[in-house]
C-alpha cells in the first residue's frame, strides 16, 4: 500500500489540481474577449431597417443539449415548433409561449444525426433528417439581412457557428429565434441556454466561418417568406426525391402561386403532374414554364412529349422544333421525337 502524502504536499497537490481548470477558463475567457474585440457589426441593407424593431418567437421550444448533441437539439427545436399563427413583416412580432408535447425527441434524433468520428452532426444529415420527418428544409441566403427577414416572418433559423478559431474549429448548431434591431442583438436557443443573447457582430464572426449556413423548415404546401426561387426548387426537389411526387405536389403548387415567374417551378410542377398520370395538367404547367422562360428547352421538350403521347401531333411538332433549336442536352431527344412524328 502506498503511503499517504504529507499534509503540506497534499495541500499543494490540491491547489495545483484546482488551479488547472482556472487556467483553462482564463484562456477561454481571453479567447472570447479577443474574438469579440475583432468582431464588427455587419452592414445591413436599408430595407432591413423596415423590419419590426423587436422580434422574439417565444413559442419556440427549448431542449438543452448534452455533450455533442447540439445538432439533435437544434433540429428538435424547429421540428417541434408549431406557431399558432403566421404573420408578415409589417408589424411587431411576439409569439406567446405555448405548451407543447414534442413529437420528436432529442434522443430519437441523436442516432440519426450523430457521427462518432466527428463528435457531432454534419449539415447534409441535418437536412436529410428533417425531410425524413416530413419537413422541407429550405437553405437561406447567406446574409444577415436574410437571417433577420426569416425570423421577422415567424420562422426560427437553424444556424451553424464556429465558436473557436478557424484552425481549431468548434462547430455548433443554434436556433435564432429573435432580435433587437436598435441594440443589434440576436436571441437564440443555444446549448444549455434557453435565451442566449449575442451582439450582431460577435454572432456574425462565428457564423461567417460556416459561410453563413442556415435553414428554415416548413410543412409541405408552404413556402417560407424570403426563400429564393432556386433554393425553393432545390429544397422541394430533394423532398420529392425522398417522398415522391404526390407528397411534394402541394409545395410545387404553392411555389408557383407565390412565385408566378418561376419557370423551373412550373417545369417541376409539370413533371409531378405527369408522374401522377395527369397529362392535361402537366401540359398546362409546361406551357406556363415556357411562357415564363421561352429559352427553357427542357420544358419545350417535355411539352412536346406530352402532346405526342396525347396524339396531338401538330402542337407536339411545334414544341419539339422549339426544343431542338435551343442548345442543350435535350436537343438530340427532341430531334429523335420529331423523327418519330
Amino acid at each position: 500500500m502506498s503511503s499517504p502524502l504529507p499534509a503540506k504536499r497534499t495541500l499543494r497537490h490540491r491547489r495545483q489540481q484546482n488551479a488547472r481548470p482556472a487556467g483553462v477558463l482564463l484562456s477561454c475567457a481571453l479567447l472570447a474577449m479577443w474574438l469579440s474585440g475583432c468582431a464588427t457589426s455587419p452592414a445591413l441593407q436599408q430595407s432591413t431597417y423596415q423590419l419590426p424593431a423587436h422580434v422574439e418567437l417565444e413559442s419556440v421550444p427549448f431542449y438543452p443539449q448534452e455533450k455533442y448533441q447540439c445538432g439533435p437539439a437544434a433540429l428538435a427545436t424547429v421540428l417541434n415548433h408549431s406557431p399558432e399563427s403566421r404573420q408578415d413583416v409589417s408589424g411587431p412580432v411576439r409569439q406567446s409561449p405555448a405548451t407543447q408535447s414534442p413529437d420528436v425527441s432529442v434522443d430519437s434524433l441523436t442516432p440519426q444525426l450523430f457521427i462518432p468520428g466527428r463528435k457531432g452532426s454534419v449539415q447534409p444529415e441535418m437536412l436529410a433528417t428533417a425531410r425524413r420527418h416530413r419537413r422541407i428544409a429550405f437553405s437561406i441566403r447567406p446574409t444577415f439581412d436574410a437571417l433577420l427577414g426569416h425570423v421577422a416572418a415567424g420562422d426560427p433559423v437553424v444556424v451553424m457557428q464556429n465558436l473557436s478559431l478557424p484552425a481549431w474549429p468548434m462547430w455548433h448548431y443554434a436556433v435564432v429565434i429573435g432580435y433587437d434591431l436598435p441594440d443589434e442583438t440576436l436571441i437564440m436557443r443555444s446549448g444549455e441556454i434557453r435565451r442566449h443573447t449575442l451582439s450582431f457582430g460577435r454572432f456574425d464572426a462565428t457564423w461567417a466561418r460556416s459561410k453563413r449556413w442556415g435553414f428554415v423548415l416548413a410543412k409541405p404546401g408552404r413556402i417560407p417568406n424570403g426563400v429564393t426561387a432556386k433554393r425553393a426548387v432545390d429544397a422541394i426537389s430533394d423532398y420529392e426525391t425522398q417522398h415522391g411526387a404526390k407528397a411534394a405536389l402541394s409545395s410545387w403548387q404553392a411555389l408557383v402561386a407565390t412565385q408566378p415567374q418561376n419557370a423551373m417551378g412550373y417545369f417541376a410542377l409539370g413533371n409531378a403532374y405527369y408522374r401522377l398520370d395527369e397529362p392535361d395538367k402537366a401540359a398546362q404547367a409546361f406551357r406556363r414554364a415556357t411562357a415564363a422562360d421561352d429559352t427553357l428547352g427542357v420544358a419545350w421538350l417535355n411539352l412536346g412529349l406530352v402532346y405526342q403521347a396525347q396524339g396531338n401531333n401538330r402542337d407536339a411538332r411545334q414544341a419539339l422544333e422549339k426544343a431542338s433549336a435551343l442548345p442543350g442536352s435535350w436537343q438530340q431527344q427532341a430531334r429523335t421525337a420529331l423523327d418519330a412524328l
